[in-house]
């Protein structure tokens, strides 16, 4: 799912990415970037420049732009008759009214959407939202245009609707299921799935029973659950910071399945003293989830001329953006005084994520996070020792991580992209669902 919420810093890169490539399409930098042509538009209507590097090398006019200024700093050609002037004004005119009618149709469906986002299941709740307003929309874009809005892809809206019919039926089941189980735990309500699980399942034949686990979902959905105990509750909480962070991978970078392990790390980048010298620093949170292969995504990461705290808190952020959430998940790191500060302990808290980290002075404890690190730098610099200024880096390190993520074929991924590695896995997890 694409993020909703992108830093200024973000769009202004994205934009530098497209106006610097040469030949760049806006369809291709907004696949690159995972997010709409539309997005991609109207960060080039705030940050652009209002230029962009052809094929061959040359700045040129962008050619977006299909809507004349109101107000041209050279004014209307000096040979322009009243006649000719009435006409383009005319046009200019029903140009602006269209936009400004497309504009309002999109804050209209947007304001609709908004209730939609609030539900449990986001990417569901926009798929619903296009179903119930499709035929009212028919006549302005219809699914198209509510699918690009909403920042779904209409192959998986109509996927999710194809699934419709199945999902209707376990519903029905599952509501069928739930009175049994209220009934059970209304009789008494200590009763736990294991225990309801067992009397639903008394005498009844191999073709009825119930799974366990489909007894606890249902329970779980339905709020039903059996009497347990209230813990004590301890008074005196050490500060996170002050606690000792176990190394809870053991050089084992691997997951059962996504958003559960995380590696990150900071990296300089250094920049030529011709131009002040310093460095950049990058920080990283890279996915490392394995189920027939490694997926190795960079979910999350930021650059900066300073190595504090905000540095790392900024690029844990970014992978909570891109997956939606990093609750229960482990990110592991080493010993940096950044990673085993306060208030970095305080994010991950608020994050509900759990800190791993490995021995002090073992470079290997961090492995995966040092060997992308090794290759973004051998990649991107290959035989220079810095970069010429920090607009360069900055440029090419993101481009590079756009690559890194949508095109360049990684090894442990069966020699595809980390994005199409993660795309197939979701749309199997989908279709397995439907």
């Amino acid at each position: 799912m694409a993020r909703k919420n992108y830093s200024e810093e973000f769009r202004r890169q994205a934009v530098d990415l497209y106006e610097s490539t040469p030949g760049a399409t806006v369809r291709g930098i907004a696949e690159d970037l995972g997010i709409v042509r539309g997005t991609l538009r109207g960060w080039l209507e705030v940050y652009g420049t209002g230029k962009k590097t052809a094929a061959d090398g040359t700045v040129i006019s962008s050619p977006l732009r299909s809507v004349p200024r109101a107000t041209s700093p050279s004014g209307p050609p000096a040979d322009e008759t009243p006649q000719q002037e009435i006409a383009r004004l005319e046009a200019e005119n029903t140009a602006l009214r269209a936009e400004r009618t497309k504009l309002t149709t999109e804050r209209e469906i947007l304001q609709k959407a908004a209730k939609y986002f609030g539900r449990g299941d986001a990417l569901v709740s926009r798929f619903q939202f296009v179903a119930d307003h499709a035929a009212t929309y028919a006549d302005r874009g219809g699914v198209k245009r509510l699918c690009e809005l909403v920042e779904v892809t209409r192959s998986s809206y109509y996927a999710w609707q194809a699934g419709a019919p199945a999902r209707a039926e376990r519903a029905a089941a599952d509501a069928a299921l739930t009175s049994r189980i209220a009934a059970i735990h209304a009789a008494d309500n200590t009763v736990g799935a294991p225990r309801v699980t067992a009397e639903l399942n008394e005498g009844a034949p191999a073709g009825e029973r119930v799974n366990h686990k489909r007894v606890a979902r249902v329970m779980r959905s339905a709020g039903i659950a059996g009497y347990v105990k209230r813990r004590k509750v301890r008074t005196t909480v050490p500060e996170l910071a002050d606690q000792a962070v176990p190394d809870l991978l053991g050089r084992d970078f691997t997951a059962e399945g996504p958003n559960r392990r995380y590696v990150g790390d900071i990296t300089y980048l250094p920049i030529s003293p011709a131009s002040g010298g310093g460095n950049l620093y990058l920080a990283t949170v890279i996915d490392c989830y394995v189920i027939d292969c490694y997926s190795r995504r960079l979910v999350g990461w930021a650059v900066a001329d300073h190595m504090r705290t905000q540095l790392v808190a900024d690029a844990l952020r970014a992978a909570a953006a891109t997956r939606g959430t990093l609750a229960g998940a482990i990110f592991h790191s080493d010993h940096g005084s950044v990673y085993t500060s306060k208030s970095y302990a305080d994010l991950c808290r608020s994050l509900d994520v759990t800190q791993s980290r490995g021995a002090v002075g073992t470079s290997a404890d961090n492995a995966l996070a040092e060997s992308f690190n090794a290759t973004l730098k051998r990649e991107v610099l290959q035989d220079a020792a810095c970069w010429p200024d920090e607009a360069t880096c900055r440029r090419e390190v993101f481009r590079w991580i756009l690559r890194y993520n949508n095109r360049r074929r990684h090894s442990w991924c069966g020699y595809a992209s980390p994005i199409d590695y993660d795309k197939a896995t979701t749309t199997a997890t989908l279709a397995h669902a439907a």
